[in-house]
């Protein structure tokens, strides 16, 4: 049985207190960068993590909760995502450069893993107060507050030219930057929410097609790709392999099919000379 199952009120719940209370309400001391002026964390990034945290720790106790923020001041933390009886991974607020500006495009991510393997994931929408979930086995799903839900099911699989999606590609190294960015027009349409909450919840809906991300750490890719998946999508790295929550590079392409992730890669990689 999923943990998650018994606790999908954690998210919802931090997301009441800690994230929506400051949204469009931030002060300039509560905006931080990490990285880069880029990487942003904010006030609710890190009240709405401790709030998860020890919600979940008290519900599953000797559980281990792997936050980003945590990681960003802790980085052996991600560590324990493939060896814990259970772990969660956790983010409180994805988006936070869209929920630092004030757009409406934020959301939580919380996945359960079991030795390694990912068996169910949440992304709640703050701003519409409803979640996308999953199951390993047993689907996926959008729920809303009324306890009524809607099965999620990928888009059907089109040729490259009509293919709609999210491309990521802040993060690649600058020889691979040029090469996609100058290959974007090959497809019909590839934008950036900078988010990959709604990136994940929207290919799993059949909105996209696919997604292609230059950074993989597991609090921005577990429950979007157990999601994904279980709505009968494809995903893996740009090598082929096949994602896990330990792996931290390699770049990730999720599309509808294996083909489909192959016209994506070929494109965006230039590893062929189609289109």
């Amino acid at each position: 049985m999923c943990p998650m199952l018994f606790n999908v009120t954690t998210p919802r719940s931090a997301a009441h207190a800690e994230i929506l209370p400051r949204f469009r309400n931030l002060a300039t001391t509560e905006v931080r960068t990490k990285t880069s002026r880029l990487d942003l964390v904010t006030d609710a990034d890190e009240a709405a993590e401790r709030r998860i945290e020890i919600e979940l720790q008290r519900a599953f106790p000797g559980s281990l909760v792997i936050g980003e923020e945590g990681v960003s001041r802790n980085p052996r933390l991600v560590e324990g995502v493939g060896n814990a009886d259970l772990a969660f991974v956790v983010d409180p607020v994805d988006g936070t450069w869209n929920f630092a500006s004030g757009l409406p495009l934020f959301g939580v991510m919380v996945a359960a893993v079991v030795r390694g393997e990912i068996v169910c994931g949440i992304i709640l929408d703050p701003i519409s107060d409803d979640w996308a979930m999953a199951v390993r086995g047993e689907g996926a799903w959008i729920q809303r507050p009324d306890g009524t839900t809607s099965a999620l099911q990928v888009a059907s699989a089109v040729p490259r030219a009509e293919m709609t999606g999210n491309v990521s590609w802040r993060y690649l190294p600058e020889e691979l930057r040029s090469t996609v960015t100058a290959r974007l027009p090959r497809l019909a349409l590839a934008a950036d929410f900078r988010c990959a909450a709604h990136a994940y919840r929207l290919i799993a809906a059949g909105h996209l097609h696919f997604s292609f991300a230059s950074s993989v750490m597991p609090w921005d890719h577990a429950a979007g790709w157990l999601i994904h998946s279980e709505a009968g999508g494809y995903t893996a790295h740009f090598d082929g392999s096949p994602y896990r929550p330990v792996n931290l590079s390699g770049g990730l392409i999720s599309a509808p099919d294996e083909e489909s992730w192959r016209d994506v890669r070929d494109a965006l990689l230039d590893l062929d000379q189609r289109g």
